[in-house]
């Protein structure tokens, strides 16, 4: 990974950041970060790397082909990283159009700009080029009490944001089909960890719970989701682009099913050991049962054998460590996330439009 030249797309993102703080920090990869940097785009995410020689940064749209055919024929890369997206199912219910886009036009345009680079390249440097596209597990929609993802399983979105992203994966391996190039696939389940945009559950509640608000869970909480820790996730999208067999794609999951109400719980406890509240009472207290988000799927769970097996993976943390870490990090990092709150977004309920 020393001598690859890798484009990362949506690098300043949650998931994009540790990505790059993994490939330049701990690789030593030449990396270039294309970002928009919309509301989640966060540049304070990649301090770490900045002033790395081997750090680049572009601030472009996805959905910009001349941009993107300009940074490739720039930078010469070796991989394209596609993490760039529109990530939030409550946002994708209030707005898919951004969903659209983004994550369905913008991987089309990029598709396209990455296929007339490749085929511009040497036969050599055309094996070798990988479009690796990063996806989520929700395209594949509900499980039900047993059972886990697999790469035989359907496609099955149910939300705007689900089902955008299942367009892009069949764009990508449509790509791959169609046209020889060479992609790779990865399907993750809900991440969490540092420089996470406060929107999702895990920031949200401790942020929440700091402030001593009301912590609200959607329905009973008892829909189930397996966590993995984002920086688990980073060595294991690394892995990929390292050993994967192109057209192949790989489920990545923390093996850490927990419901809703166990995550809040959890957090509450976390808090509660590491920040007391002033009148000495636990913040389970805060917790608020609110009325379900639309079309709310029941639970997912990832079966990651393949990627265990075929390439050396599987997570360092657990439920239990990663979420101590993760709470650990919001109150040694405020000066981060308070700046994220003087943004757009104060914590407030997304998800509610009926269309």
């Amino acid at each position: 990974m020393q001598n690859k030249r890798i484009i990362v797309t949506g690098g300043a993102g949650f998931i994009g950041s540790a990505v790059t703080r993994h490939l330049v920090g701990k690789l030593g990869a030449e990396v270039l970060v294309i970002d928009k940097l919309t509301y989640a785009g966060n540049l304070a995410s990649l301090e770490a790397v900045a002033q790395a020689p081997s750090f680049h940064f572009l601030q472009a749209d996805i959905c910009d082909d001349a941009a993107m055919a300009q940074a490739m024929a720039n930078f010469r890369p070796d991989v394209i990283m596609h993490l760039a997206a529109e990530s939030h199912v409550d946002r994708s219910i209030d707005g898919p159009a951004a969903f659209i886009e983004t994550n369905i036009v913008g991987t089309f345009r990029l598709l396209e700009a990455a296929t007339i680079y490749w085929r511009g390249l040497e036969k050599a440097q055309q094996d070798a080029f990988r479009f690796h596209h990063i996806s989520t597990d929700e395209v594949f929609g509900a499980l039900g009490e047993d059972g886990k993802f697999t790469h035989q399983t359907a496609y099955d979105p149910r939300s705007p944001y689900s089902a955008s992203k299942a367009g892009s994966d069949h764009l990508v391996r449509a790509w791959h089909h169609t046209h020889g190039l060479p992609v790779l696939i990865t399907n993750c389940s809900n991440n969490y960890g540092p420089y996470h945009f406060p929107e999702k559950l895990i920031p949200l509640m401790i942020l929440k719970g700091l402030a001593g608000e009301k912590l609200p869970i959607y329905g009973d909480g008892s829909n189930v989701r397996d966590w993995l820790h984002v920086e688990d996730h980073a060595r294991a999208l690394a892995l990929v682009v390292e050993r994967g067999v192109s057209g192949e794609t790989y489920l990545i999951g923390g093996d850490a099913e927990e419901t809703n109400l166990r995550v809040v719980e959890t957090i509450c406890d976390l808090l509660d050991r590491h920040a007391p509240r002033p009148d000495g009472l636990s913040r389970r207290e805060q917790i608020s049962f609110v009325a379900d988000r639309p079309g709310h799927d029941y639970r997912y769970a990832i079966d990651a054998s393949k990627i265990r097996d075929e390439l050396g993976w599987e997570p360092c943390e657990s439920f239990v460590s990663g979420m101590e870490a993760t709470v650990r990090w919001y109150l040694d990092n405020r000066d981060w996330w308070q700046a994220v709150q003087s943004g757009s977004y104060r914590g407030e309920r997304l998800g509610l439009s009926l269309g």
